[in-house]
């Protein structure tokens, strides 16, 4: 049996997925989810080998779900809005399908989950570090820490630090942890509000009080929480431009 797991916040939009899948004896529904929380929470107690997900919900996005998953299971995207697409098939969706569905694209899609599902979930990866997110991730981070999820929203963002293999997230509330790259989230955060100021700084623009020649071609940024960073020579032609000097 391929165990799957319905998520999204359209009641109706399940219920055809379902009715879809009763043709298919081989396919069992472990679980419906209507929103990205309830879907992390099935997917860990079930660990199924796909899923039909949605990508604007409640609370988070589908594809902040995937961020947060790290076995990730063979994915069929089901949403009311094609400008999605590229960035489904860039986290390896199985495939692509819009609202309303019609059963023979419904029919194609299940045609592929075969050789998907026999592939080993370690080429079932998720984001890469050149894949572009859409506005609505670029405004906020997503971290899970000790279990707990927590979405810290861009203008909560003092700066983000590296930090070995990790970046660091610093806040007025604490600092929180990813397991990505600096690239990944100069590439991800709003250009406008983030700055990478040199090769182990993003900062918030918003936080900048005031920026200073340290010595020779060598400046500094004081922010509003009372810290200083240093600015690279590319970081500082960055600043000049995002403020205007």
């Amino acid at each position: 049996m391929i165990k799957t797991i319905l998520i999204d916040d359209e009641p109706l939009a399940r219920q055809i997925v379902r009715y879809y899948l009763s043709e298919y004896p081989d396919y069992e529904v472990v679980a419906e989810c209507s929103d990205g929380f309830e879907g992390l929470k099935a997917i860990a107690q079930h660990k199924p080998d796909l899923i039909f997900l949605d990508v604007q919900m409640p609370k988070i996005s589908g594809f902040e779900m995937l961020e947060l998953i790290e076995e990730k299971p063979a994915i069929i995207f089901t949403t009311a809005f094609d400008e999605y697409a590229l960035k489904a098939f860039e986290v390896n969706a199985v495939d692509y399908l819009l609202k309303p569905i019609e059963k023979s694209r419904f029919n194609e899609a299940l045609k592929k989950i075969a050789v998907k599902i026999n592939e080993e979930q370690k080429n079932l990866t998720g984001f890469t570090e050149h894949t572009p997110f859409l506005h609505l991730q670029n405004n906020r981070i997503v971290v899970k820490n000790d279990g707990v999820i927590k979405i810290i929203p861009g203008h909560e963002i003092h700066y983000l630090e590296a930090d070995d293999d990790q970046v660091k997230v610093n806040t007025a509330e604490g600092n929180y942890y990813k397991n990505k790259t600096m690239t990944y989230f100069e590439q991800t955060l709003d250009p406008n509000k983030f700055i990478r100021i040199h090769r182990s700084y993003i900062i918030n623009l918003e936080q900048i009080t005031k920026m200073e020649l340290k010595e020779k071609d060598n400046y500094v940024v004081l922010l509003k929480s009372n810290i200083w960073l240093p600015v690279s020579k590319t970081g500082y032609q960055k600043l000049k431009t995002a403020l205007g000097i």
